[in-house]
């Protein structure tokens, strides 16, 4: 049995203050652009005062990208593009900067963190502080045993809860949540298959290099096989992030519900991380108001998963690399809101009329005069 009392989410998850969101709406009728003539961006703006507590709204100055990582055991049947295991080369490319996300991290001036939860490599092969939240080597093949034990999945759900406060305590105002894994969106699409209610052709896609027909079909009967085993432990979220997730999802699970707890707003990248927040929403119905869906990747899991929790993607770039990278692209819009919001000028308040006018005055002071009479 587990020592985690997921149910306590519920209970420290508030949402965004609506008051504060009021107070932003009413400041944003007195600017001297017209509400809705910014689109979206008065949303974002409104949704930032609330999440802040504050308006005018502060602008977002300690962005962060937060990457977890891990291989899936799953991979070794061919639903992947890349080889099974190689999730840790990936991770050094990020880490040499030679990543998409790399790229834009660079560009935008956002530090990137690594989390290493299940690669299946050396611990040696990567920095400490990569490596010390490990929870094992790789997860296991879901659709025909548990990715992790219960216990396992208990201490990657806690460390991606201490990695949450760890930035919230630093100082980080915004997290750009993503992946880095071979085999994740194949877990992924179970966990949207199960808490979505349909069947794994309506979640199955391509991946992040586009798989082929032949590679398509063996994830599909991967995902069916797994969501076999998933159905009956739907009930019991923890047993369900040990059963078909694997250690990587089950702290970004953690780490979304501890944010939402810390106020601590998240971008979501793309299919891994919205199936962890569907995770995150059926434990704290409230949890989504924190969280924003940086773009559309294409993949029917991430649809499906943002649909359901009533979330739509900021933009529609067809980017599917992962890591992070869709999530980053969506930052500057955020913070493009944030400027927005608190730095267009009010309208100037109209000056209030004389009671008389030039006129009247004159009119008064003929009225006031001897006017003289013919003798």
């Amino acid at each position: 049995m587990s020592s985690l009392n997921l149910d306590d989410f519920t209970d420290l998850i508030e949402r965004p203050d609506g008051g504060v969101r009021r107070d932003a709406e009413a400041r944003r009728e007195r600017q001297i652009v017209p509400p809705g003539s910014l689109g979206r961006l008065d949303d974002l703006g409104e949704w930032l005062a609330a999440a802040q507590s504050a308006v005018p709204v502060r602008p977002i100055e300690r962005p962060r990208v937060v990457l977890f990582a891990g291989d899936h055991g799953v991979a070794e049947l061919g639903v992947s593009a890349r080889p099974a295991g190689g999730a840790g080369q990936l991770v050094r490319e990020v880490l040499e900067g030679g990543r998409p996300v790399s790229v834009l991290a660079r560009r935008l001036g956002v530090p990137v963190r690594i989390v290493d939860m299940a690669l299946d490599c050396e611990p040696e092969a990567l920095p400490e502080d990569v490596v010390r939240h490990r929870v094992r080597r790789g997860s296991g093949r879901i659709d025909v045993e548990d990715a992790l034990t219960l216990q396992e999945a208990e201490a990657a759900f806690r460390a991606g809860v201490a990695v949450a406060d760890e930035e919230a305590d630093s100082g980080t105002d915004l997290v750009v949540l993503g992946d880095v894994s071979v085999g994740g969106t194949t877990a992924a699409g179970v966990l949207v298959a199960a808490l979505c209610g349909v069947d794994a052709s309506v979640v199955t896609g391509r991946g992040g290099l586009a798989i082929d027909d032949l590679a398509w079909m063996r994830k599909c009967a991967a995902i069916r096989d797994a969501l076999r085993r998933a159905r009956p432990v739907l009930g019991d979220q923890l047993q369900l992030l040990a059963t078909v997730g694997g250690a990587d999802l089950a702290a970004m699970t953690g780490f979304l519900l501890q944010s939402a707890v810390r106020k601590m707003p998240v971008v979501l990248d793309g299919v891994v991380t919205a199936a962890c927040a569907l995770v995150g929403q059926r434990i704290a119905f409230r949890a989504p108001d924190w969280w924003l869906a940086a773009h559309d990747s294409g993949e029917p899991g991430q649809a499906k998963a943002l649909d359901r929790m009533a979330l739509e993607p900021l933009l529609t770039q067809g980017v599917t690399v992962g890591e992070g990278a869709g999530g980053l692209l969506a930052l500057p819009l955020v913070q493009a809101a944030a400027a927005l919001a608190a730095e267009l000028p009010e309208k100037a308040k109209e000056s209030e009329e004389p009671e008389t006018s030039e006129a009247s005055e004159v009119s008064d002071a003929a009225e006031g005069s001897e006017v003289p009479t013919e003798q």
